[in-house]
């Protein structure tokens, strides 16, 4: 199986399966010198890992990680940086009855029409566990985008869960951190819990639009044409597990705009270009505009569930499936640092890429 591998310059590398010894990701690219220990990447992990809330599967993983390279004395020394979090709470007897079954909407029947094999125990590769190799990566972009642009804050939260949305009026980036769904209206919270209460305890499970702010990233990131910053980024997002659609800015809505109400109006501030809004999501011509990069993504329902399922078996069977095991209800809530973290990646990425070739802007406005 080829291609675990994604970025340019920060290149990003992860292994492991969901039921094995352990997973993790292997760095190449990170540039030296930047402050990193185990803590600063525990710290993004933590919000991440399994148990955390009744909303969430209760597989109980510490997701500890270790550095086996490419640090010395407290920093990046600019070789491969080896991250590796061990497997501890492995049940994979709950996937015994799955053996010869194939799971609707899960990737098992794919992975094995392929590879001519599959790993019952949890999916392997095609688990969302691998996702956490993802977020320790994110944790060393994140300390490297600290140490050559300190004022750049990414931000993901929860905006829809199911039928449910919330009111962009009591958007409250305080609040993000408050409550279990790591969303920005409080009400909304309230109403979540008992409706995902709800479905947990009938065995069914939900989908989610994750949305990921990235706040003071300078103009000029990115290139056309292939080389564009919102390719990549789309590109990352669509790579995370139950991921089914992606959008960046005004979306699918702006092809409801007209061009009057989809452009954003340019004026001459003291610092420099400001826009009236940002129905760009913060990029033009694949390039950064230094407003807010805005992105999107909505992943479906969690595919192993309670309730009785048609399938077949390897062998071509009719037959019917239940998914035993501990699942999330609502995969979205545990999506949100991946999504932060595939932001940080691609920004840092494009940040490198950005320096290399221009070093900084060549045009300057209003000089």
């Amino acid at each position: 199986m080829s291609l675990n591998t994604f970025g340019h310059l920060f290149r990003v590398t992860t292994w492991g399966e969901s039921h094995g010894p352990a997973l993790g990701a292997t760095v190449d690219g990170c540039p030296p010198n930047v402050a990193i220990d185990e803590a600063d990447i525990q710290h993004w992990l933590d919000k991440r890992k399994p148990g955390t809330s009744k909303y969430t599967t209760q597989r109980r993983e510490a997701d500890a990680v270790k550095i086996l390279s490419g640090t010395f004395e407290g920093k990046t020394t600019g070789t491969p940086v080896q991250l590796m979090i061990e497997n501890t709470d492995q049940r994979s007897k709950d996937y015994g009855d799955i053996i010869e079954k194939f799971r609707p909407g899960h990737a098992d029947i794919t992975y094995y029409q392929k590879y001519g094999n599959r790993d019952y125990r949890g999916g392997g590769r095609s688990s969302a566990r691998e996702t956490a190799a993802r977020v320790a990566a994110g944790g060393l972009a994140r300390a490297a985008l600290n140490t050559l642009a300190p004022q750049v804050e990414i931000t993901g939260y929860m905006t829809r869960m199911g039928a449910h949305e919330i009111d962009r009026a009591n958007f409250d980036w305080a609040q993000i951190e408050q409550n279990p769904f790591w969303t920005p209206d409080a009400k909304a919270a309230e109403t979540w819990a008992d409706y995902l209460d709800g479905l947990r305890k009938s065995g069914s499970s939900v989908g989610a639009i994750i949305e990921v702010t990235a706040r003071g990233v300078p103009a000029g990131l990115g290139a056309p044409v292939y080389g564009k910053l919102d390719t990549d980024l789309a590109a990352a997002m669509m790579s995370i597990n139950a991921v089914k659609g992606v959008e960046i800015g005004e979306g699918m809505s702006a092809a409801m705009l007209t061009g009057e109400l989809n452009a954003d109006e340019i004026t001459m501030g003291p610092s420099g270009p400001e826009y009236s809004s940002n129905h760009s999501g913060g990029i033009l011509g694949g390039i950064s505009t230094g407003q807010d990069i805005v992105i999107r993504f909505a992943v479906k329902p969690t595919s192993s569930i309670l309730t009785t399922r048609k399938t077949i078996t390897k062998s071509g069977e009719d037959t019917e499936i239940i998914t035993k095991g501990r699942h999330d209800p609502c995969v979205g809530i545990r999506a949100v640092p991946v999504g932060e973290a595939m932001m940080a990646c691609v920004i840092l990425d494009h940040l490198l890429l950005h320096r290399g070739q221009i070093g900084k802007n060549q045009g300057v406005i209003g000089a």
